[in-house]
Order: structure tokens, then C-alpha cells, then sequence
């Protein structure tokens, strides 16, 4: 494969390929470099916790029983 960028100083212009390319069909795209290519703009997604409601009033964390096996 062959990749280049160049900025013509002309409206022609010539390319070398390789030899291995010599007698095989070959595709040449030109383009401009932000043509046609626009961003989406990403929205945020919204993020909910409310999956599951879990009352926690009157919990205490022991950090000793936790750890006990």
C-alpha cells in the first residue's frame, strides 16, 4: 500500500508506485484532508443510580466485624 500527503502547487500531478503494482488494477482517491468529514457531537449520557433504593438510616459500619472470618 501506498499512503502520501502533499499539497499540490498545480492542478496535475504524478505518483511513482511500486514495481509490483505494474500491470494490476490500482484505485487513487483524492481528497481534502476535513473534507466531508464531520464530527458528531457526543451527548452525554445521563447516569442514574436509582436501579436499587437500599435504606441505610440507622446502619453502622464495624470495621472489626467486617474483617472477622
Amino acid at each position: 500500500m501506498v499512503r502520501t500527503s502533499l499539497i499540490p502547487k498545480k492542478q496535475q500531478i504524478s505518483i511513482e508506485v511500486p514495481a509490483d503494482y505494474v500491470g494490476t488494477e490500482i484505485e487513487v482517491i483524492a481528497f481534502q484532508k476535513n473534507e466531508g468529514v464531520e464530527r458528531e457531537k457526543t451527548i452525554p449520557k445521563k447516569v442514574s443510580f436509582s436501579a436499587i433504593s437500599i435504606d441505610t438510616a440507622g446502619f453502622r459500619f464495624d470495621r472489626n466485624e467486617a474483617n472477622e472470618r
